[in-house]
């Protein structure tokens, strides 16, 4: 965060210095829009993965609870039908001893009412028992439908994301072995656009493919105006050593990923709202910078597109 706000700090310093403040007002409140909406998105995606995870958990205790009651109910039954069993044999007792004796009769009588009270207050228990198991069961239902329909919406964002990447593949199949890949992963798709296709050495002006390439990208992206559209700029760890207004691999990274979102905005179809640029410096690797190779994967541009969750919000609001 500290890193950040030298960054942000840095970038004030450059941009006061070469533009009006009226400019310069703009730029930072789009700054600030775009970094809120980034954070709240985030803020989002886990708080929307935390509310399934409860939502499973506590369809997980349902069906426990559901499970313990039917055992109990069976119980209660086993329990009725033996005492049910006793009061015939009783009964059949006493049909015999009414012919013997009144005392015998007497006794029976109230071995009778003594079982009746007891199976009364089996069928009350029992009553009340068949009662919960179906407050439970349709708890159960209820909870059950709704995550239900949580993994549909789920279910068909992967999918708009799976169509979303092969139409991605599709549009920047030329560009196939010069530095750029297409993948999907936690629910997003990433493309990574390595700085050979884009940049020369220390600069962030894009060259002739690589605006070939960011423009068939965002040709897609307009199609699809329910993506959030990230762009972060890396490097690899050897320090800045250009001149002029930037300073360090930060400045750099944040211009190169500045200059995409440029270009992408040259689409008037892409929503500007859905476009945030982040420098990354030499701080997120995806391989070692002890060799060229891995330096040269670092030095990278990566978008990383994400749906946006309006509908499971709106579910997990519903009460």
């Amino acid at each position: 965060m500290i890193k950040n706000s030298i960054l942000i700090t840095s970038a004030i310093v450059c941009l006061t210095s070469c533009v009006s403040p009226k400019i310069y007002k703009d730029l930072e409140s789009k700054y600030a829009s775009l970094k809120q909406e980034n954070r709240k998105l985030g803020q989002e995606n886990e708080s929307l993965l935390k509310s399934k995870n409860d939502l499973e958990n506590d369809l997980s205790q349902l069906k426990a609870a559901y499970n313990d009651a039917i055992a109990e109910r069976d119980k209660l039954q086993n329990d009725f039908n033996a005492a049910s069993a006793n009061l015939k044999n009783l009964k059949s007792s006493y049909a015999a001893l009414e012919k013997n004796s009144s005392a015998s009769i007497a006794k029976n009588s109230k071995k009778n009412r003594e079982l009746l009270a007891q199976l009364e207050a089996k069928e009350q228990a029992l009553a009340t028992e068949n009662a919960r198991l179906e407050q439970l069961k349709r708890e159960l239902e209820a909870r059950s439908s709704r995550i239900a329909e949580l993994e549909n919406v789920i279910a068909t964002k992967d999918a708009a994301m799976t169509q979303l990447k092969n139409a991605i593949s599709r549009a920047l199949t030329d560009f196939e072995g010069k530095g750029l890949t297409v993948e999907q992963r936690g629910g997003k798709v990433y493309v990574s656009m390595e700085n050979k296709l884009l940049f020369q050495s220390g600069s962030w002006a894009i060259g002739t493919d690589g605006k070939t390439a960011v423009r068939s990208l965002g040709n897609v992206l307009a199609e699809n105006p329910d993506i959030a559209v990230l762009i972060e700029g890396h490097t690899d760890n050897i320090p800045y050593s250009g001149s002029g207004a930037l300073t360090s691999n930060w400045d750099l990274s944040t211009k190169r990923a500045t200059a995409i979102v440029n270009i992408l905005r040259e689409n008037t179809a892409i929503n500007p709202e859905n476009l945030t640029a982040a420098g990354r410096g030499e701080y997120a690797p995806i391989a070692t910078n002890d060799t060229e190779t891995g330096r040269a994967k670092n030095r990278r541009i990566e978008v990383i597109l994400t749906p946006k969750l309006d509908e499971l919000s709106r579910l997990l609001n519903t009460q």
